[in-house]
Formats: structure tokens, sequence, C-alpha cells
């Protein structure tokens, strides 16, 4: 790749401050940065690196006032992040994807490959499994049987969607995820053992989702356990059974959501957090990492903590937990 600040400013409607022509040939942190790099800046607190780095480009909000002379060039941009997620896909998808039918794996009789499928070697694709056109599936992948995946979906090496769950478009599923497994559910016996429930449900997965690698989420008992339009899910998250989950949600690594609870749009979880079964969390809020949630919340709600309160009222709890030494210290 070789590009200059005046293509990539008209790819992402920037504006150029300095040498529009310069020579760019990759991407690089911007504490690490070399000549013919290209970094960003969206976050303030990295702006001491913008006068040292030895970046030839950098993008950096509209607003962004140097206080010392730079020696790259900027490109103003309104969201450098949000540029540089552009432009990465671009390179991303000048590469040539792989298509056709790699030998040996398997294909049931009956299933039809779509225009510009991939399917690796040793995939197993079981009976009456539909695949959309421009689908990606990675060696070593298990589809069962009745699985529905969408157009221009990617399934990763290793993956296994169990029987009858679907999949949207423009999906990517990584690595080691098991879509559509058991629901953990046992019924209690008087003789102190448990009897499994069958989990005759399934998964239901809507377009332009994500999923981690190694991340699990089970079919529902019956009906269904649903991930909603645009949700990205980090690695290593367990789903379980007949959860809902809404739109553009966020959830980072090693969070955990209990059966059938209900989780709505827009959301930013962090990792580690734990949500109970049979409770609903409302639009719009924002979770800080290892919180416990065992009861409902609205929308519209910044909270950390076990059981998760208020961020502000969690900053005050510690202060408190702080000074308990000295408050008991006074009453001796």
């Amino acid at each position: 790749m070789e590009v200059t600040p005046a293509i990539i400013a008209s790819y992402v409607k920037g504006i150029v401050e300095g040498d529009a022509n310069a020579s760019i040939t990759g991407f690089a942190k911007i504490e690490e940065a070399k000549k013919g790099d290209i970094t960003f800046l969206a976050n303030p607190k990295y702006a001491h690196f913008v006068y040292d780095t030895d970046a030839t480009a950098i993008l950096v909000r509209n607003d962004f006032t140097p206080e010392h002379p730079v020696k790259a060039t900027l490109i103003r941009v309104e969201d450098p992040y949000v540029s540089l997620a552009d432009l990465l896909n671009a390179m991303q998808s000048a590469k040539a994807a792989p298509v056709g039918i790699e030998n040996p794996c398997y294909i049931s009789e009956g299933v039809e490959i779509p225009d510009g499928a991939y399917i690796g070697a040793f995939a197993y694709i079981g009976k009456g499994v539909k695949l959309g056109k421009n689908i990606k599936i990675y060696p070593q992948t298990y589809i069962g049987d009745g699985v529905e995946i969408g157009d221009n979906s990617e399934i990763r090496a290793g993956v296994r969607i169990y029987e009858g769950c679907k999949i949207g478009n423009d999906c990517r599923i990584h690595s080691g995820a098991v879509i559509g497994a058991d629901g953990f559910g046992f019924a209690p016996k008087p003789d102190g053992t448990y009897e499994k429930i069958p989990q005759i449900g399934n998964v239901v997965i809507e377009d332009d989702v994500e999923i981690g690698a190694n991340t699990t989420v089970d079919r529902a008992t019956f009906g269904c356990t649903r991930i909603g339009k645009g949700t990205k899910l980090d690695n290593l998250i367990q789903v379980a059974h007949n959860v809902e989950m809404g739109q553009a949600n966020v959830v980072a690594a090693q969070a955990g959501f209990a059966g059938s609870s209900k989780i709505g749009n827009y959301n930013q979880i962090g990792g580690q957090v734990g949500v109970a079964g049979h409770i609903k969390i409302g639009d719009f809020n924002e979770v800080g990492a290892q919180s416990g949630i065992p009861n409902s919340v609205g929308s519209h709600k910044r909270i950390i903590g076990y059981p998760a309160v208020d961020a502000r009222q969690f900053a005050k709890n510690l202060v408190y937990i702080k000074r308990l030494d000295e408050l008991f210290s006074k009453k001796k």
C-alpha cells in the first residue's frame, strides 16, 4: 500500500495540514510510528506523542490545537478512531478473499453452494443448511443440520454452529466460538441428583453481529436465544439460554449473562461483568468492569461494583472504605 495524505483525506472527508503528497506505506501506534506510517490521536492523554512521533501523517480531531510545532502532516477529521477504522476496513477489503471449495470437506447432499462462497478444508456442512452469497467458512468448522447463514458472513476456523441456528447477513464469528450448545438446564431430584432438561430451542443472530473467539451462545430451552443487530461480543463471553440481547451492544471479554436475562439496546458492558438471570437491562447504559448486576436496571445509567450502583456513588463508597481504619481508630 502506498498512498498520500491527500488521497486519505478525500476518503475520510478530512482536511490536510502539511505535505499533502507525502508517501504513506503503513499504519502504526503513535508512540511507535516511523517515517511512512500514518497514525492517529483519539485520546488527549497521548497528545504529547504528536510532537515527538516520526509518523508521516496523523489523524486528529477537527478541534485539535497544537501547543508546539508538529513535523508530521495532520489530517483533521470528525473522529480519528472512526476514520482509522474506515481506512483499515478499506485496506482489508482490498485483499483478495478466498473462493472455492477445498478438499477434503463434507457437504451434505442437496446443500447449494452460492456464488463467491469459500468452504475450507475439513469443514462439515450438515443436511438442509442454507448459505448466503459470498459466505466464507474456514477450515475445521462444523455447521449443523438446518443452519441458515446469511450473505457476506464469515465463519472462522474451528467454529461450531449447532443444528437449527440462524446467522444473519454480514456477521463475523471468530475461531473457537460455539453457537447453539445446550443451555444449562437441570431439574433437581429428591435423591440429590439432577435430571437434564432438553434444550429444544435455537440461537438467532441478527445482521452485522461480531462474536469473538471462544465465546459461547447457548440455545434456548424453547424459543430462541437472540443477539440483536449490530451487537459486538468480545472473546470468552458466556450467553446463556433464552437471553435476549438487543441492538448495537458492545460487551468486553469474560462477561456472563445468565438465563433469560433481557438486555436492551446500545449498552456498553465492561469485562468480567456478571448479569443475573431473569432481569432486564434498559438502553444506553455504561457498566464498569467486574460489576455484578443482580437486579433490573433502567436506561441511561452509569453503574459499577457489586451490587452495581451509580458510578458516582461507587466513587464515594471507595472514599468511605479507605477511611474506615481512620474512623475506627478515632472511636477507640
